[in-house]
């Protein structure tokens, strides 16, 4: 098994056992960046390599010490979405408002990264403030696919899910408002977690609608995925949403099974619009866990058409909220040509957004005037608690829901689509996002074009160990597809 297809977890374990030291994994992690980068452009900001080499150095000694033997990820170079703060290093939201903006201090999950003795190599590249699924937004350009090339990683978190996919880390954390990790991860042929709001603190991560928002990571395996999980996840004072769990041991009972398990199949997800590749892997899956011993029954899910309408409405209300902050007075991009305080904002705003960020703002400023309050952001917001209580209903008689991650695979760069193609393609994910469960994208096959399949699995609030039992059987599934 060569470097670059061992898990995170081998990584770590070897560099404990002595068999290959933190510099190492720097170095060679590094090569990758220099050799891929500019064919991928995965990071936006990556640490100079003399700086690097030298924080794994005292890592090392750290670990020699035995600082970290319970860690599953000490010594693992990691890359971070670049919505997330880490004391000294720039962080940038992928936007012009925020070019030269330096975190001054270091948000939770990256904290507790680093206490596991994580290496973090830089900041990969995103859609602007988490607004599109392309990453093709963002003000520092576009990334390509590793797994497709000519094609879009996926976005918001695409630089994250490029950078595991091309070996330029060995895990990633992104952040998810709608699909953000899933989505990128089906497409670049990695896994991809959104855990149960709340699970993660979402301290020092730039906010795009404080409701949907969570941390996820993304990762070679599934088992990377649970432990990288047991390692964020945790109560934080600083963050009111954030919850306190009994368990966060994620990888007990990954490998135990899930016969006698019940998995729900919503019809709507195999009718038109899905791509007859993605229809026939999803098929599979659910015959792969019937093989393993669960009950696979189709269903009506029901609301479907009201998803993407009711996500756009709330997330897009809540963007114009979280980024009147951006004004060019406080910090961010100001303008340089101005005559009042109101010409200043304006113009600084104009200038720092990109036109993704301002449709959103423009929609979520619509949607929160007036009438429009009562008529759309607060219709969307009680439709949200029937979404709710629908999937309530169906994990009282299911343990997991099937389903696709997107509607097709990868579309090529620059490919030319509507507004409301583009919005409609996170149809299969927004749901985790609106109802707070745990859902998660695990590779299944390929298309006839040799771009990778997600399938993703749903399960109900704090069920993650569950899932990634399920998600362990299809993973397995999936490799045995491949040989």
């Amino acid at each position: 098994m060569s470097h670059g297809t061992w898990s995170a977890t081998e990584w770590s374990r070897r560099i404990k056992a002595g068999e290959m030291t933190v510099r190492e994994a720097a170095e060679l992690v590094y090569e990758r960046i220099e050799k891929n980068e500019k064919n991928y452009h995965c990071y936006i900001t990556v640490k100079e390599k003399a700086v690097l080499l030298a924080e794994a150095e005292r890592l090392q000694q750290r670990i020699d010490n035995g600082e970290f033997s319970e860690s599953p990820i000490a010594g693992v170079p990691v890359a971070l979405k670049d919505n997330l703060c880490a004391e000294g290093m720039r962080m940038t939201c992928a936007s012009r408002m925020l070019e030269s903006f330096v975190a001054p201090y270091t948000a939770e999950a990256v904290r507790r990264l680093s206490e596991a003795g994580a290496l973090i190599i830089g900041k990969t590249n995103m859609d602007e403030f988490s607004m599109g699924n392309t990453t093709e937004t963002s003000f520092f350009g576009e990334t390509g696919n590793p797994a497709a090339p000519g094609c879009v990683p996926g976005g918001s978190s695409g630089g994250s899910a490029a950078a595991v996919a091309a070996g330029e880390c060995v895990f990633a954390l992104g952040s998810e408002t709608g699909g953000s990790v899933r989505q990128p991860a089906a497409h670049c042929g990695v896994v991809g977690l959104k855990p149960t709001y709340g699970t993660v603190s979402r301290y020092g991560m730039v906010a795009y609608a404080s409701s949907l928002d969570q941390i996820g990571p993304l990762t070679n395996t599934v088992e990377d995925c649970a432990a990288v999980l047991s390692v964020i996840a945790g109560k934080d004072e600083k963050d009111a949403t954030s919850v306190a769990r009994e368990d966060y041991d994620f990888l007990a009972g990954l490998k135990d099974g899930i016969a006698g398990c019940r998995v729900a199949l919503p019809k709507e997800y195999l009718a038109e619009g899905i791509h007859e590749d993605v229809k026939q892997a999803l098929l599979a899956a659910a015959a792969a866990l019937e093989a393993a011993g669960a009950t696979v029954t189709e269903t009506e899910l029901g609301m479907t058409e009201q998803l993407v309408p009711m996500y756009y409405c709330i997330a897009s209300a809540e963007a114009s909220s979280n980024l009147a902050r951006y004004d060019g007075i406080r910090y961010g991009h100001r303008t340089g040509d101005y005559g009042s305080v109101q010409e200043l904002v304006a113009r600084s705003r104009a200038e720092g957004f990109g036109a993704e960020v301002k449709r959103r703002i423009l929609l979520g400023t619509q949607v929160l005037h007036g009438e429009n309050y009562e008529n759309y952001y607060l219709r969307a917001l009680k439709t949200k608690e029937v979404l709710k209580r629908r999937f309530e209903e169906l994990f009282a008689t299911y343990q997991y829901i099937l389903a696709p991650v997107a509607p097709a695979t990868a579309p090529k760069l620059g490919e030319t689509k509507t507004l409301l193609q583009k919005y409609l393609e996170d149809i299969f994910t927004v749901p985790a996002n609106l109802t707070g469960i745990p859902a998660i994208s695990v590779p299944f096959g390929r298309d006839k074009k040799q771009h990778p399949i997600g399938i993703q699995l749903m399960a109900d609030r704090f069920c993650e160990k569950e899932l990634f039992r399920a998600a362990y059987v299809l993973e397995q599934a999936g490799e045995r597809m491949q040989k």
